[in-house]
């Protein structure tokens, strides 16, 4: 395509992403250098008949003028980047100088906001991703053998996943596996514990709630192998059978090779998604055993007393800095492979 060609073709797309991704980014990054203000607090003087009595209440006009004069907050650098409920620099050192053991300092590093968060994100990306990349391939290589007679009402059933809204499906998980729905009553015969529930422990429910990702995104994976699986050549895999090459053989040197593109994509995209997670937490009312790195910016979003802009700026501006460096390999992988093709 000539030069000026893509220019136009592009222009509508590249404004796109400029006004509704790139602004909203440095935006973002702006705001995590600033901080709420402080409130202004004033001594009140009370008298009655049996003496005077001095507190200290919230001036609330004065600092309302001060938010109002700068609505950023006040700046504050890479301190809120820094902070405890953040990267905790100065509490790691604290940990690292007090604690005795490695694993004593693990236990007191991991209990900080932002790390837990980080562990169950990491954990749930970890063991969420390869297992959609699996299960998608192999449903996609089960529905493509089968007839075309019985093919349409199989795959519609295998995508209805990917159509419920996360949160209502998490919801509908959440009340099944309760002691008292379909899912956590039959746990609880088949045990013969009355008293069992997914949602008692902290390893349940992450269980849970990676089993719940499985189970939503495994669609999406299926959707696109399948519809590759339509491209690979006849010709070679007729050969390959002639030859007695085995239904193993031919995937694993045939459809693979041919689809490497399209897994690649896939595993892109459901990083990325899995990275975010965060419907299953409010779900799943899991606040207290698993939160994410969503969670915490939902979190600084909803507070009751001050909204923590500025803390969930620098929230958003850490998750999007780990997506790139998760990412980052495979992309260097892919432009490597890219340049040596051409």
């Amino acid at each position: 395509m000539p030069n000026k060609t893509f220019f136009w073709f592009f222009l509508p797309t590249g404004l796109a992403m400029i006004l509704f991704i790139g602004l909203p980014i440095i935006s973002t990054g702006v705001q995590s250098f600033y901080a709420q203000h402080d409130q202004v607090v004033k001594e009140v003087k009370k008298c009655d008949p049996f003496g005077c009595t001095v507190s200290i209440v919230v001036d609330n006009e004065a600092t309302t003028k001060i938010r109002e004069a700068k609505p950023l907050g006040k700046f504050n650098g890479f301190g809120t980047y820094v902070d405890r409920n953040h990267l905790a620099t100065e509490e790691i050192k604290k940990f690292w100088n007090e604690t005795e053991t490695f694993g004593e300092f693990v236990d007191q590093v991991t209990n900080l906001p932002f790390y837990k968060a980080l562990i169950f994100t990491l954990t749930y990306c970890i063991f969420v991703t390869p297992n959609v990349l699996l299960l998608g391939f192999i449903i996609a290589l089960s529905l493509n053998a089968i007839s075309r007679k019985i093919r349409g009402p199989l795959i519609f059933g295998t995508i209805l996943p990917m159509i419920v809204t996360p949160l209502v499906g998490s919801l509908v998980l959440f009340w099944m596996i309760d002691s008292q729905g379909i899912i956590g009553a039959n746990i609880q015969n088949l045990m013969d514990d009355p008293y069992l529930s997914l949602k008692s422990s902290k390893t349940l429910t992450w269980i849970t709630i990676i089993i719940y990702g499985i189970w939503h995104h495994s669609p999406f994976a299926f959707v696109v192998f399948y519809a590759a699986l339509q491209t690979v050549p006849q010709e070679p895999i007729e050969a390959a059978i002639i030859d007695g090459a085995s239904r193993f053989q031919r995937i694993k040197h045939i459809v693979l090779p041919h689809i490497y593109p399209v897994v690649t994509f896939v595993a892109l995209i459901s990083l990325m998604d899995n990275f975010r997670v965060f419907e299953p937490i409010i779900g799943f009312s899991a606040e207290g055993s698993a939160q994410s790195l969503s969670w915490l910016i939902y979190d600084n979003l909803v507070n009751e007393e001050v909204i923590l802009f500025g803390s969930a700026a620098a929230t958003s501006m850490m998750t999007i800095i780990g997506i790139a460096i998760l990412l980052a390999p495979v992309l260097v992988r892919t432009w490597k492979e890219f340049k040596t093709a051409r």
